[in-house]
């Protein structure tokens, strides 16, 4: 997703394939890092298992939004 597309979005939740184009991350670092040492990323997330869920508002608000 783009960051346009995430800030029109009602979605509470992203996942790591949505903003790995905003973060300049693969999703699966993303994933990695929200699993082995999620307060290194700079915004919340929440592990359930092997699932990966970033709130949206929370994350733009990371990136200055």
């Amino acid at each position: 997703m783009t960051l346009e597309e995430i800030r029109r979005s009602e979605k509470l939740f992203l996942t790591a394939d949505e903003i790995s184009e905003t973060c300049g991350s693969s999703p699966q670092t993303i994933r990695v890092q929200a699993q082995q040492n999620p307060q290194s990323l700079g915004f919340p997330v929440s592990v359930i298992g092997s699932r990966v869920r970033i709130p949206r508002l929370p994350y733009l608000h990371f990136l200055g939004y």
